[in-house]
């Protein structure tokens, strides 16, 4: 058998949607047992299972088993408590107070397993004037900033695409899970984690942050455009997409020169630092389009890529899926489902040197090892099992 890093971890997993399975998959792929405990209805985003499960959920719910349990029944709350004293972690990210409501929040488990990791992620953490607020990525990046900095200049505040706040919720999720792991094991105690999305997006705006402490102004909406006094960097448009770019050296900025034919700058004294050319970042910015847009995205990025310039194409999703040099390292995986068919699902982006990949599962049907994870865990009889069954407690 191979082992991996968190081989023989038990997480009992009660999250759903995003956030709390993204830091619950980083676990399983990393060789711990998830399992995935479930009301009789599902992850919210299963949308009822079957054919119907969007790749969302295929994706973030790899490498899991899964129990259904009713939480609010008497003998569901004791199998959970009776899980709990056999796990090393359990996770939630329900509102602030709902485990508590039910009985089963941090101090009721910690008596029942002090050894219990128990970690809680919400939107505004369990404490605070904001903690009862609910929140949902798309708030989550208006409350923190996010909003206010994206978008065009002189147009309305715009959301980030994809989940940001949810997966940098679920990064630092699992990063605190993996602290208090290390903790234990010098304390030989548990300890309540607990990650608030608005605080884990705080570092990502670090630049603005910046930009507001040096000047006192609030940094504008730009698009193309970052609040940090850099020039050129920006995205430009091409014959047929666009690409972006950006110089962080003066090297950089002469060879971008050469390669567009504008040498009269090299020694231009007004374009002499990255400070000094922010003056004059539309004239740059139009000078750099007037050359991408007579050329192919690819023949733009391979030529700025040679010159060993930072350089990316502007790529959409079905480029990112099929990106080759994602699938050589493994890191994405085309897979055929029995009812999904072909799906292509990510690996972890963690990579341990000492320890091999992990080969990734399909996610669980709702419900699909509840009888082998209550015998597994807690010993029961096949007759317990279809008792529970015929009481809808599982």
């Amino acid at each position: 058998m191979t082992v991996q890093p968190l081989q023989g971890i038990k997480v009992l997993d009660l999250t759903q949607i995003f956030q709390g399975p993204y830091a619950s998959f980083l676990m399983a792929m990393a060789g711990a047992e998830i399992v995935k405990v479930e009301a009789h209805s599902g992850d919210r985003i299963r949308r009822g299972g079957g054919p119907g499960t969007p790749l969302s959920f295929a994706m973030l719910n790899s490498n899991k088993k899964s129990l259904t349990l009713d939480l609010k029944h008497p003998r569901g709350k004791e199998i959970l408590k009776s899980m709990a004293k056999e796990a090393d972690v359990m996770l939630e990210n329900f509102a602030a107070g709902t485990m508590d409501r039910l009985g089963l929040g941090w101090e009721v488990m910690r008596e029942i397993n002090p050894r219990l990791i128990y970690g809680t992620a919400t939107g505004y953490g369990i404490s605070g004037p904001d903690k009862d607020q609910l929140a949902m990525d798309h708030t989550i990046q208006a409350a923190a900033g996010v909003m206010s900095v994206t978008g065009e200049t002189g147009g309305p505040p715009a959301r980030a695409g994809g989940t940001p706040s949810d997966i940098m919720g679920g990064i630092h999720f699992y990063a605190g899970i993996l602290s208090a792991i290390l903790g234990r094991n010098a304390t030989g105690k548990g300890t309540l984690v607990e990650i608030a999305m608005t605080e884990a997006m705080y570092f990502t705006l670090a630049s603005e942050y910046a930009h507001f402490h040096s000047t006192g102004e609030l940094p504008e909406r730009r698009g193309d455009k970052t609040a940090a006094n850099s020039a050129p960097y920006g995205r430009y448009e091409c014959k047929d997409g666009w690409i972006a770019l950006i110089c962080v050296s003066e090297a950089q900025w002469v060879r971008l020169l050469d390669l567009i034919g504008r040498q009269d700058l090299k020694d231009d004294p007004e374009y002499a630092s990255p400070a000094l050319r922010h003056n004059h970042e539309t004239a740059i910015n139009a000078m750099i389009a007037g050359w991408t847009k007579t050329r192919s995205r690819d023949e733009v990025y391979h030529q700025i890529r040679d010159n060993k310039i930072p350089v990316a194409p502007v790529r959409d999703v079905g480029d990112v899926m099929n990106d080759p040099h994602m699938h050589a390292r493994g890191m994405l995986n085309k897979m055929d489902h029995p009812y999904m068919g072909e799906v292509i699902l990510p690996s972890s982006p963690i990579r341990l040197s000492e320890f091999p990949p992990t080969p990734l599962e399909f996610f669980p049907e709702i419900g699909g090892n509840s009888a082998e994870i209550l015998g597994d865990w807690l010993g029961m009889s096949d007759a317990d099992i279809e008792s529970l069954a015929a009481e809808k407690v599982i």
